[in-house]
Protein backbone atom coordinates (compact mmCIF):
# COMPACT_ATOMS: atom_id res chain seq x y z
CA UNK A 1 0.00 0.00 0.00
CA UNK A 2 1.34 3.11 -1.09
CA UNK A 3 1.14 6.27 0.85
CA UNK A 4 -0.59 9.48 -1.29
CA UNK A 5 -0.01 12.79 -0.50
CA UNK A 6 -3.96 13.06 0.83
CA UNK A 7 -2.56 10.18 3.27
CA UNK A 8 -0.10 12.46 4.36
CA UNK A 9 -1.60 15.42 5.16
CA UNK A 10 -4.45 13.43 7.07
CA UNK A 11 -1.45 11.70 9.31
CA UNK A 12 -0.02 15.33 9.77
CA UNK A 13 -3.45 17.40 10.49
CA UNK A 14 -3.72 14.27 12.98
CA UNK A 15 -0.39 14.92 14.95
CA UNK A 16 -0.38 18.53 14.30
CA UNK A 17 -4.18 19.33 15.26
CA UNK A 18 -3.07 23.20 15.98
CA UNK A 19 -2.29 23.95 12.61
CA UNK A 20 -4.93 24.65 9.76
CA UNK A 21 -5.19 21.74 7.03
CA UNK A 22 -4.97 24.30 3.91
CA UNK A 23 -1.32 25.53 5.61
CA UNK A 24 -0.07 21.80 5.81
CA UNK A 25 -0.77 21.86 2.71
CA UNK A 26 0.96 24.38 1.69
CA UNK A 27 4.00 23.20 3.85
CA UNK A 28 3.91 20.14 2.52
CA UNK A 29 3.77 21.54 -1.11
CA UNK A 30 6.56 23.97 -0.62
CA UNK A 31 8.86 21.13 0.84
CA UNK A 32 8.12 18.57 -2.31
CA UNK A 33 8.46 21.59 -5.25
CA UNK A 34 11.91 22.43 -3.03
CA UNK A 35 13.19 18.75 -3.56
CA UNK A 36 11.75 19.24 -7.54
CA UNK A 37 13.62 22.14 -7.94
CA UNK A 38 17.22 20.87 -6.69
CA UNK A 39 16.72 17.82 -8.54
CA UNK A 40 15.97 19.75 -11.82
CA UNK A 41 19.29 21.92 -10.73
CA UNK A 42 21.27 18.83 -10.57
CA UNK A 43 21.61 18.98 -6.79
CA UNK A 44 20.93 15.99 -4.63
CA UNK A 45 19.01 16.33 -1.79
CA UNK A 46 19.60 14.75 1.82
CA UNK A 47 16.91 14.63 4.60
CA UNK A 48 18.47 13.32 7.79
CA UNK A 49 17.06 9.75 8.88
CA UNK A 50 15.67 9.35 6.30
CA UNK A 51 17.73 9.22 3.16
CA UNK A 52 19.26 11.26 0.12
CA UNK A 53 18.05 11.75 -3.58
CA UNK A 54 20.26 12.28 -6.67
CA UNK A 55 20.32 12.82 -9.96
CA UNK A 56 21.81 9.95 -12.47
CA UNK A 57 22.11 9.73 -15.52
CA UNK A 58 21.12 6.38 -17.30
CA UNK A 59 23.42 5.65 -21.18
CA UNK A 60 21.55 5.58 -23.94
CA UNK A 61 20.91 1.91 -25.40
CA UNK A 62 19.19 -0.48 -27.46
CA UNK A 63 16.27 -2.42 -25.81
CA UNK A 64 13.86 -4.92 -26.83
CA UNK A 65 10.53 -4.42 -26.99
CA UNK A 66 9.01 -7.65 -25.04
CA UNK A 67 5.29 -7.60 -26.79
CA UNK A 68 6.49 -7.25 -30.13
CA UNK A 69 10.46 -8.77 -30.25
CA UNK A 70 11.27 -5.48 -31.66
CA UNK A 71 14.33 -3.36 -31.12
CA UNK A 72 14.24 0.15 -29.64
CA UNK A 73 16.47 2.72 -29.33
CA UNK A 74 16.17 4.47 -25.68
CA UNK A 75 17.94 7.93 -25.86
CA UNK A 76 20.06 9.00 -22.76
CA UNK A 77 17.90 10.58 -20.09
CA UNK A 78 17.99 11.61 -16.40
CA UNK A 79 16.64 9.41 -13.37
CA UNK A 80 16.09 10.29 -10.14
CA UNK A 81 18.14 7.48 -7.70
CA UNK A 82 17.24 7.17 -4.14
CA UNK A 83 19.82 5.78 -0.63
CA UNK A 84 18.22 4.67 2.47
CA UNK A 85 20.23 6.23 5.36
CA UNK A 86 21.42 3.82 8.28
CA UNK A 87 18.41 4.78 10.73
CA UNK A 88 15.84 4.14 7.74
CA UNK A 89 17.77 0.60 7.48
CA UNK A 90 17.73 -0.50 10.61
CA UNK A 91 14.06 0.80 11.12
CA UNK A 92 12.66 -1.38 8.08
CA UNK A 93 14.88 -4.77 9.28
CA UNK A 94 13.99 -4.01 12.92
CA UNK A 95 17.79 -3.85 13.81
CA UNK A 96 17.10 -1.16 16.69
Amino acid sequence: MAIVKSKLLKQLSNNYPNFLKKDLEKFTDIILNEIKRALKRGDSVELRRFGRFSLKTQKSSIRRNPKTGEKVAVPEKKVISWKMSKEMFKKINNEE
